[in-house]
């Protein structure tokens, strides 16, 4: 079976038509996805540096989960503070009125109150955790920390303390506060704790503040990041539009002159019929 010989006008336009129809579906390609890079063939440097800068992202990403996760565990533990610190100033208004009296049936019943308030002490530290971690039972929980970069560099430890009435030496009050050196002692460790609970509630404000700051930072690198990478692999749509008109009107000139090449050759042999 012999060769089919194509004429030199009709093999020209016919390789023009291919590639022009290869442009036409690389365009239509970029316009269905988005993108003028879509794999290591299209550009290879914008390709795989984007790819890193996507990655990165990801990671960070992943890293705001955890970041959220420590934020609320922190807010909790703040949370059981305050509420701790109402308890323990309701206890001081007992140690009050206990100082005011002299009979002992009356400071007993003060005292007993007194013990109902630390057992609520007690069980607000047990109650202040957060998906398992409890910056307020140190006997129960870890201490926590906080990864916030990507390769593990950068951190914080939010170390766990012990906010239960024992953790606070807010002791029994002895001898149901029959004598004023009971009470004395009573009001001395309640001041203790307050002061206690002040400064670690300050300590747990600077670690929110600090897990926020990294949080929305974080946001704004992904962000960045993302925006890096659309830059080097986004398409244009407006200009791959008129990519595409202009292309399928150069097809269409392509058709035309195959034809016309090809009649060029019938007239050739029509000189032989």
């Amino acid at each position: 079976m012999s060769d089919i010989v194509l004429s030199a006008g009709v093999r020209a336009n016919l390789l023009q038509l291919q590639k022009t129809a290869d442009l036409v579906t690389s365009t239509q390609n970029k316009l269905a996805t988005g993108k003028r890079v879509n794999s290591a063939l299209d550009n290879p440097v914008n390709y795989f540096t984007a790819q890193g800068l996507q990655n990165r992202a990801g990671d960070l990403s992943n890293l705001l989960d955890s970041m959220s996760s420590a934020f609320n565990t922190i807010q909790a533990a703040n949370n059981g503070i305050t509420s701790i610190t109402k308890l323990v100033q309701s206890a001081q208004a007992l140690v009050s009125q206990a100082q005011q009296t002299s009979d002992t049936t009356v400071r007993a019943n003060l005292a007993s109150q007194f013990g109902t308030i630390q057992s609520q002490i007690d069980q607000l530290a047990s109650d202040s955790g957060f998906n398992g971690i409890n910056l307020l039972n140190k006997n129960s929980s870890t201490d926590l920390t906080v990864t916030l970069n990507e390769t593990g560099t950068s951190s914080v430890t939010i170390a766990a303390v012990d906010f239960s009435s024992n953790g606070l030496s807010i002791n029994n009050a002895t001898n149901n506060w029959s004598t004023s050196a009971d009470i004395t002692a009573a009001s001395t460790e309640l001041t203790s704790a307050l002061t206690t609970l002040r400064s670690q509630s300050q300590a747990f404000g600077s670690n929110l503040s600090t897990v926020q700051i990294r949080q929305d930072f974080t946001k704004a690198m992904v962000n960045t990041l993302q925006t890096g990478a659309d830059s080097l692999t986004l398409a244009d749509s407006n200009e791959e539009g008129a990519n595409l008109l202009a292309l399928q009107t150069r097809q269409q000139l392509s058709t035309t002159a195959l034809s016309l090449a090809s009649q060029a050759s019938q007239a050739v042999l029509r000189l032989f019929g």
